[in-house]
């Protein structure tokens, strides 16, 4: 069974999702890979770990959480699941491209397949794929859009007069 939600943020709702295991999505409206709400999905704004995600976004966005603590349980191959551990240990406010991140994710010259992996991240923000860059520190892809990348690493780096304009 599928739960979920919807969390009004800064830059944009988000739909946030959660199973019987944890939080299985947080997505940007018009994001790329958007799930379409299922009929069989419940709507529950009181389920815990959806009301759990919906405050820890809250604490980040306002500046008041670095780390999320959110149980996570998003469905993925084996590879996928691997290349989105290897992003949740980005910390927060820094960088790494995706030659990097493949090879934290135990696939070294595998950037292409990370990438597509990091593209289809379900759980956005949480696992914060919008750290990870290109070769020569250029922003590139992010399923929420570019100018959403810029404004979480804005808000991160410490300068949130750039995160509110972008």
């Amino acid at each position: 069974m599928h739960y979920y939600d919807f969390y009004a943020g800064p830059y944009g709702q988000m739909l946030l999702v959660a199973n019987e295991a944890g939080l299985a999505g947080v997505y940007f409206d018009g994001q790329k890979h958007l799930p379409a709400v299922a009929p069989q999905w419940r709507r529950d704004p009181q389920h815990a770990t959806l009301r759990q995600a919906a405050r820890e976004l809250a604490e980040y966005f306002s500046g008041r959480r670095q780390r999320f603590e959110t149980t996570l349980a998003p469905d993925g191959t084996p590879f996928q699941r691997a290349v989105w551990k290897a992003i949740a240990g980005v910390g927060f406010g820094q960088t790494i491209s995706y030659a990097e991140l493949a090879k934290r994710a135990g696939c070294p010259g595998s950037a292409r397949a990370a990438g597509a992996a990091t593209g289809r991240n379900p759980i956005g923000i949480i696992v914060p794929c919008h750290r990870i860059v290109g070769s020569n520190g250029s922003l590139t892809g992010y399923a929420g859009g570019l100018e959403r990348k810029r404004a979480l690493l804005a808000l991160e780096m410490g300068a949130p007069e750039l995160a509110l304009t972008a």
